[in-house]
């Protein structure tokens, strides 16, 4: 996929290795070696045009997940870069989700690669010639330690065309050389070749099995959308396949059409296409030419697409199903985030409509049909198969994350679950009372996922979570606490007006552009001369305003009052969180925070005095406890 990513800074240990492939040949880390269980028992073959998993032909309707070893959405108010490594929970969300989605294979994005403008600490997977990084390859350990127990098939290209996660160009400026010399170089075919040595020989730190030993890696793929001549890959396959002679190769050459030297190169086992058309109709006349130029002769599959109505997609599936075609998978499926709610990513060619999509599919997600999208992706995983999709398990049981206000609470969410309600009680031991039903942890965009609003100073209280969908409730998350209440609060996510006490000039709440705004769909957008008050029914003790502001950053007026006719100018602490416009034009976020307020203040009062677009705004009032 052609994605326009941003690289930011973002602290991580570089190691290094030695020239050579003695040297890419790292030991075995300090964790206790898991060698299983895994379920897959055989490495995936080519029979004629076919898939092969021993005797049972392999197809699959699956997504591409991006994220699944290398997190390029962090996207927090507070944080200023973008870039991170997944940790267990997510790598096992995403790869849980596939799995209950019946879709048995994923396929990740690139091995990301050093840019000299990024700076030398992004937590990239190629730092230089022959040096990896060996956390980021530590993550990827972890996809196929959980592929494994999942019995998921994940697809890996090893460079890209493109420059966003670094690629060709970057292998070409660690020489000085321009990027179109990466596909003849020898001295640059010989530095990828070393990134080869070292993947597939690469023992895992959690298993201890060797790459090129893997059974949960389907397939190495030359690259993503890669412009390059059949004599590049003639040569990289034939050397994979020495390396590695467990594994198919599939020829990362890009085109909606297939090319009739890919299907001829006997190097490569799989070809692939992606397909973004805004017409369903051209990619489906695409998919169809490529299946029959493909019969008899080398499996293929739909390597991309998305961006198209879901009844065009539905055409399609249709279509790799019934002319045999081994399968397809939808860009692009992103998880649970650690920190609570979903990783989001708005889709630079997705005509700002399409979204990456969640699983099982929420009603956050209606402008891009995604809950009937993953309905439709789990029935055709199966029907590829020749099976109808089994009734969904309840969920497994959230987990809370610690609770330092009640107004802020979150949890790492579990995969395949709608809702979630959160429960509340004066003891570890109960009785639990409800006082949050049916919360979606894909609702909000990086923040809490709940506020307990009604909760009563000074408390303390315990809080657990139940995760629900169709088929029924977890157990419990473990209960946390206690939790003391200092006061009340008041949080508004800007989704509307219903927490505002007035409003003065033509305020209007805005969704679009949400990847300029951290991916935040809840902004209220304001300009010189409008305002918004704010009202408490006690004393108002502190408030945080979040904004945005698209352009210059001209501070917000932030005053108090006691009887919302006679207001003061107060001054907040400030805190800025930009780290740069980068490709989609980010816009600058600015927190402020407001304390040791007049006793009498009841009102809150926001001014802008430059464009600006509220993300949100927590009050909080009520006697403080001593």
């Amino acid at each position: 996929m052609r994605r326009i990513c941003l690289m930011y800074a973002s602290c991580v240990v570089a190691i290094a290795f030695a020239a050579g492939l003695a040297s890419v040949l790292p030991a075995v880390a300090q964790d206790a070696v898991d060698q299983g269980p895994s379920v897959l028992e055989r490495f995936v073959t080519r029979q004629g045009d076919k898939l092969m998993d021993g005797p049972v032909e392999l197809r699959f309707v699956s997504f591409n997940i991006p994220n699944l070893h290398y997190v390029e959405d962090n996207m927090a108010f507070t944080e200023t870069s973008p870039w991170r490594l997944p940790d267990e929970f997510e790598i096992a969300d995403a790869l849980k989700s596939i799995h209950q989605m019946g879709g048995g294979v994923a396929r990740l994005y690139t091995l990301s690669v050093r840019q000299a403008a990024a700076g030398d600490d992004v937590p990239v997977h190629v730092l230089a010639p022959g040096e990896f990084n060996e956390d980021a390859f530590r993550a990827l350990d972890r996809v196929l330690q959980q592929a494994n127990r999942l019995g998921v098939r994940v697809i890996i290209p090893l460079v890209d065309n493109w420059v966003w996660w670094g690629g060709r160009a970057e292998y070409a400026a660690f020489r000085g050389k321009p990027k179109d010399a990466f596909w003849t170089d020898p001295q640059l075919i010989a530095d990828f070749r070393r990134t080869i040595d070292y993947v597939a020989n690469r023992r895992n730190a959690f298993t201890g099995v060797r790459y090129k030993d893997d059974k949960a890696i389907l397939a190495w793929e030359t690259g993503n959308e890669l412009e390059c001549p059949q004599a590049w890959t003639r040569q990289i396959a034939g050397y994979l396949k020495r390396v590695d002679p467990n594994h198919l190769v599939i020829d990362g050459r890009h085109a909606p059409r297939l090319f009739k030297e890919s299907i001829d190169e006997p190097n490569t086992d799989v070809v692939t296409t992606h397909h973004y058309a805004l017409d369903g109709r051209a990619t489906l006349a695409e998919v169809t030419a490529n299946r029959a130029m493909c019969r008899g002769k080398k499996p293929y599959f739909v390597g991309e697409f998305g961006f198209i109505e879901t009844p065009a997609m539905e055409a399609i599936l249709d279509r790799v199903i019934e002319n045999g075609t081994c399968g397809a998978l939808i860009w692009s499926l992103r998880c649970h985030n650690r920190d609570g709610g979903f990783y989001w990513h708005s889709e630079p060619l997705g005509h700002g409509k399409y979204k990456a999509y969640h699983w099982p599919g929420f009603a956050e997600g209606a402008a891009h049909d995604e809950p009937a999208v993953l309905d439709l992706m789990r029935r055709k995983a199966f029907a590829i198969r020749g099976l109808a999709a089994p009734p969904l398990a309840p969920p497994e049981a959230p987990r809370l994350l610690p609770i330092d206000d009640v107004a802020a609470i979150a949890w790492q969410g579990s995969a395949g679950a709608t809702a979630y309600n959160v429960e509340r009680a004066a003891s570890r031991d109960g009785p639990w009372t409800v006082v949050g039903e049916n919360v979606s942890d894909a609702a909000v965009q990086y923040r809490p996922l709940f506020a307990d609003v009604a909760a009563a100073p000074p408390g303390p209280y315990y809080y657990r979570v139940i995760a629900t969908n169709s088929a029924g409730s977890s157990p419990p998350s473990e209960a946390f606490g206690p939790v003391k209440v200092a006061h009340r609060s008041i949080v508004d996510e800007l989704c509307d007006g219903a927490l505002l006490h007035s409003k003065q000039g033509s305020p209007s709440f805005v969704s679009a552009d949400a990847r300029k705004a951290k991916e935040d769909v809840h902004r209220l957008a304001m300009r010189p001369g409008d305002a918004v008050d704010y009202k408490t029914d006690g004393p108002l003790v502190g408030a945080t305003v979040w904004a945005f502001y698209p352009r210059d950053v001209r501070d917000v007026r932030l005053l108090v009052s006691s009887d919302g006719e006679r207001f003061a100018v107060v001054t907040p602490e400030r805190d800025a969180y930009y780290g740069g416009a980068g490709e989609y034009g980010y816009y600058k976020p600015v927190r402020y925070r407001l304390a040791k307020l007049p006793p009498d203040a009841r009102y809150l009062r926001i001014e802008p005095a430059s464009r600006v677009e509220l993300a949100r705004v927590e009050l909080r009032h009520g006697p403080v406890e001593k």
